[in-house]
Order: structure tokens, then C-alpha cells, then sequence
């Protein structure tokens, strides 16, 4: 067994940041697991009752997901009866997924500043480009979002232009009509969807953004500001701190003090 370093568990499940030794087994129980190596170039996606062992030292998230808390989102993807939802082990990471593993492990080391809102829509963000990525495009045959609150695929394109440009500039009435809906459909739509208000949404979307950037440690505050599209440093910081308890000079020092997670051996070099 690993050395667990932060354990978080809710109606999602079980979220874990472990450190692995050689050898050390993960294992799902009786509801699937999503495992996320540091720096692995691929996800891991367990069916219970699986298991996986690492062939080296690791850092890595482990999301043991409530079947429940599945199924609610995405019944046709989840359904009770099927024990195999993951029709592979071993998945690509795409970029999306990189940025949401990376921003997770950050938040629940500095997790005096993480609330349960947040980190649940992060989980909920994570499965839903899982069953968009993977899941949906070996099973476009059957009826993968039949029941789903992410059934409109108005709402999910919506989901996909935030995602690719979470701005707080952006303008939510403009974003119905590139999806075809009125304002007041579309908000309606996508309270329902995914529990939120679009601006609320918006709004995690760019928490995660400014963590992503701060915790790097790239670029000045004001610049992390600008690309979010905050006309100015001192209004970025009221948001953040409204958002997050803490301005971002503070969350930037405290995520450069976290622990380093242990560095993978390299190969033996060849004389």
C-alpha cells in the first residue's frame, strides 16, 4: 500500500493523493477508479475489481468514484448491471485531463484553501471529459447520454466554449445564441444540467485557470489577470479572494512551499 499524503471523501466517493513505491497495488473495489500518475503520458481507468500495479515510484490521484454519484450524471454510461463501464485500462491523457490532474493535485495539497463546491466540480469536470473523450467515442452507437443531465448537447457545446476560453469578459448572452438557445432557455438548461448558473461556471472555470497559472509560478499576477480578462490586477484579486478565502499572492507562496512529489528513477544509461 502507498503512503497516503491527502484523503477527501464525499457523495463523489473517495479522492486520494498517494505516494506509490515500486510494486505498491491500487485496486478498485466495487465501484470503478480513475488513477492519475504524475507526469504519466496515460489514465488510468479501473473496472471493479481491477487492479493495477506501478512499475516504479509515483505520485499519483486516485479517485474511487461512488456508484451512485455516477450514475445520477451519466446513467447510460453507469448503468448498475454493468461491471465492466471502461472498455480499456489504458487511455491517452489529453490535455484537458493533464490540466485538471495537475489543478487537483495542487488544490488538495493546499487543501486549507479547497472547499467542497470546488473540489466537487473539479471531480465532476474530470468525469465528464472522461465519458466525452473516451467512453463516447467507442460507444457512438449506443445511447451514451440517454438520461444524463448533460443529455442537451447544446449545453455541452456551451460547456466546451467556456472551457476553451474561460474569460470573465465573456458574455453569457452571446454564448446562448451561439448555441441556438434564448437566454432564458439557455439558463434554465444549464442550471439543470450541471447544478450551476452559467456565470458560476464560468467563474470555477476560472479559479481553476488562475491555480493552474499561479501554482507554475509563471508570469506576474497582473498578467494572470489579464489573460482571464480582468481589466485590472486590483479586481482579479477581489475575485480570487472571494472565490478562493485568500488573495493570490498568498496562494502562489503557499503552493510553492507544498512538499515535491517523489521524482520517477530515470533508465540506466547505456555506456
Amino acid at each position: 500500500m502507498g503512503r497516503t499524503v491527502r484523503l477527501f471523501e464525499g457523495r463523489f466517493g473517495r479522492l486520494m493523493l498517494t505516494d506509490l513505491a515500486a510494486n505498491d497495488p491500487i485496486q478498485a473495489q466495487s465501484d470503478p477508479a480513475i488513477i492519475l500518475e504524475q507526469r504519466a503520458e496515460e489514465i488510468l481507468l479501473l473496472n471493479p475489481g481491477e487492479l493495477h500495479v506501478p512499475v516504479s515510484a509515483t505520485r499519483a490521484l486516485e479517485f474511487h468514484a461512488a456508484g451512485d454519484w455516477l450514475r445520477a450524471s451519466f446513467p447510460a454510461a453507469f448503468e448498475a448491471e454493468d461491471q465492466r463501464p471502461f472498455p480499456q485500462l489504458r487511455e491517452s491523457v489529453t490535455p484537458r485531463i493533464r490540466q485538471l490532474a495537475d489543478t487537483l493535485a495542487i488544490e488538495v495539497l493546499n487543501d486549507r484553501f479547497l472547499s467542497n463546491e470546488r473540489l466537487e466540480f473539479m471531480l465532476q469536470e474530470l468525469l465528464l471529459s472522461i465519458v466525452e473523450t473516451y467512453l463516447a467515442k467507442r460507444r457512438a452507437s449506443s445511447p451514451l447520454w440517454k438520461g444524463s443531465r448533460f443529455e442537451d448537447s447544446r449545453i455541452r457545446r456551451a460547456i466546451g466554449l467556456l472551457r476553451a476560453n474561460p474569460n470573465k469578459d465573456l458574455s453569457i448572452d452571446e454564448l446562448a445564441s451561439q448555441v441556438g438557445l434564448s437566454r432564458s432557455r439557455f439558463y434554465d438548461l444549464f442550471q439543470l444540467c450541471t447544478g450551476h448558473s452559467p456565470r458560476a461556471y464560468l467563474d470555477m472555470l476560472c479559479v481553476e485557470a488562475a491555480i493552474s497559472r499561479l501554482s507554475s509560478g509563471r508570469g506576474k499576477i497582473a498578467e494572470v489577470a489579464a489573460e482571464l480578462g480582468f481589466s485590472a490586477q486590483s479586481n482579479f484579486t477581489r475575485f480570487f479572494l472571494h472565490q478562493v478565502g485568500v488573495p493570490p499572492s498568498t496562494y502562489r507562496r503557499s503552493a510553492a512551499n507544498l512538499a515535491p512529489a517523489p521524482e520517477r528513477p530515470e533508465p540506466d544509461s547505456k555506456e
